[in-house]
C-alpha cells in the first residue's frame, strides 16, 4: 500500500516553513499521543506516521530529496544515495517518535525542569540513568483559594492521582521470584549503534533504557513499568501573602520514581478568587463604600470593613464623593516580609437621598435657602442660565 504524503499528515502546503511544521507536529503529536488514547491502535500509528513525516521534513537535505524523489528517496537505492536519507526502515537511524516528540516540546517546560514529554503527559520518569533507574516527573497543581486565605495563610490537603511504586514488585518491575537478564538488543552494553545514510549514530539502547539488562518477567500489576496510578494526599501550607501566580513548591511529592529513581516535585500554582468587596493591587487594598450625605457634609466616624476585622475611619465635613481615604497597614501581608503590611484605601460614595418625607423636604429646602441656593435650579442657576443655549 503505498505511503501517504508528508505533507497531507502534517496538515500543511509544500511550501510550509520550519516553524509552521513544528507547528503542526506539535498538535498533531498531541492529538494522536499514544498516553492521551490509551489502547488506540489507531492514534498510535498516527503518532509514528506523523513523527516519521516531521523527521524528514524538518532536516533541509532530507526534505529536499523528498520533494524531489518521494518516499523513493528513504528505500534502498533511493535518490538520497546508497540507503537513502532514512536509514534502516526508512525512519531517520536515530529518531524515534519519543524522541521527535521531545525535541520539538524541548523549549516548553515552564521552568519546571526534567524531561518534558513526562512533564506533559507523566508516563514515566524525567530524566534515565546508566543503572536503569528513572526519576520521577515533577507535577503542576491549580489551587484556587479565597482572599481571606491569601491574607492570613491557610493549610489545605490536596488530593490528585500519580504514578507511585508498584507494592507487587517493589517498584523494580519484575514479577516477584523473577529476576534482571542481559539485554537481548546491546547485549549488556546499553547503548546500540545506528545507520544513518553515510553517518552512523550511537544511542541509549531503547530495549533497556541503558541499564545492559531488561527483566525477565514483567510485573503482573503493573507490567513492568515499576509504578501504577493511585490517589495521593499532600498537605500544603498556604504562607500569607500568596497573590494569583504564586507557584509553591513541594519537593518529593511529584511521581515516584522507576527502579531506585528520585521522585519528581510538586509544584502547586494559586490563584485567588475575586473578592465581593475589595480589590488587590500588588499588597494594597481597594474597596469602595456610600457614606449618608449628612455624613459627609458635617463629618464624623464610621466603621469599615477589612480582611482583620473591623476598623474605623474619620471623615472631614464637607467630604465630596470619589475623595479616597488610607487606612495603613490594613492591606495584605507581603509574602517576602511578613512583618510589612500594605494599607487599606477607601473610596467614599456620597448617597444622595432618593425618597424625602415632606418634613425632611420643607428642611432641606429650608438649608438650601440658608446656603443661598435656589430652591428651584431651573429658574435662576445653571440651567436658568442656560437657557438661550438650547
Amino acid at each position: 500500500m503505498a505511503k501517504e504524503d508528508y505533507y497531507s499528515l502534517l496538515g500543511v502546503e509544500k511550501n510550509a516553513s520550519d516553524d509552521d511544521l513544528k507547528k503542526a507536529y506539535r498538535k498533531k503529536a498531541v492529538q494522536y499521543h499514544p498516553d492521551k488514547n490509551p489502547g488506540n491502535k489507531e492514534a498510535e500509528e498516527m503518532f509514528k506516521k506523523v513523527s516519521e513525516a516531521y523527521e524528514v521534513l524538518k532536516d533541509p537535505q532530507k526534505r529536499a530529496a523528498y520533494d524531489r524523489y518521494g518516499h523513493a528517496a528513504f528505500q534502498q537505492g533511493g535518490g538520497a544515495g546508497p540507503g537513502g536519507f532514512g536509514g534502516a526502515g526508512g525512519f531517520g537511524g536515530f529518531h524515534d517518535a519519543r524522541d521527535i516528540f521531545n525535541e520539538v516540546f524541548g523549549g516548553m517546560g515552564g521552568g519546571m525542569g526534567g524531561d518534558v514529554f513526562e512533564t506533559f503527559f507523566g508516563g514515566g520518569g524525567r530524566r534515565a540513568h546508566d543503572d536503569g533507574s528513572r526519576d520521577g516527573a515533577d507535577l503542576r497543581y491549580e489551587l484556587e483559594i479565597t482572599l481571606e486565605d491569601a491574607a492570613k495563610g491557610i493549610e489545605k490537603d490536596i488530593t490528585f492521582r500519580k504514578a507511585m511504586r508498584c507494592d507487587h514488585c517493589n517498584g523494580t518491575g519484575a514479577e516477584p521470584g523473577s529476576k534482571r537478564v542481559t539485554c537481548p538488543s546491546c547485549r549488556g552494553a546499553g547503548q546500540v549503534r545506528r545507520s544513518g545514510g553515510i553517518f552512523t549514530f550511537t544511542q541509549t539502547c531503547p530495549t533497556c533504557g541503558g541499564a545492559g539488562t531488561k527483566i525477565e518477567k514483567p510485573c503482573s500489576v503493573c507490567r513492568g513499568e515499576g509504578r501504577v496510578a493511585k490517589n495521593t494526599i499532600v498537605h500544603m501550607k498556604i504562607p500569607p501573602g500568596v497573590d494569583t501566580g504564586t507557584r509553591l513548591r513541594s519537593h518529593g511529592n511529584g511521581e515516584d520514581g522507576v527502579n531506585g529513581g528520585s521522585a519528581g516535585d510538586l509544584y502547586v500554582d494559586i490563584s485567588v478568587a475575586d473578592h465581593e468587596i475589595f480589590q488587590r493591587q500588588g499588597d494594597d487594598l481597594f474597596c469602595e463604600m456610600p457614606i449618608k450625605f449628612t455624613l459627609a457634609a458635617l463629618g464624623g466616624s464610621i466603621e469599615v470593613p477589612t480582611l482583620f476585622g473591623k476598623g474605623s475611619l474619620k471623615i472631614p465635613d464637607g467630604t465630596q464623593t470619589g475623595k479616597i481615604f488610607r487606612i495603613k497597614g490594613q492591606g495584605m501581608p507581603n509574602l517576602r516580609y511578613k512583618s510589612s503590611h500594605g494599607d487599606l484605601l477607601v473610596r467614599v460614595q456620597v448617597e444622595v437621598p432618593v425618597s424625602l418625607s415632606s418634613e425632611q423636604r420643607k428642611k432641606l429646602e429650608d438649608y438650601a435657602r440658608a446656603m443661598g441656593d435656589p430652591v428651584d435650579p431651573g429658574s435662576t442657576g445653571f440651567f436658568g442660565k442656560a437657557k438661550r443655549f438650547f
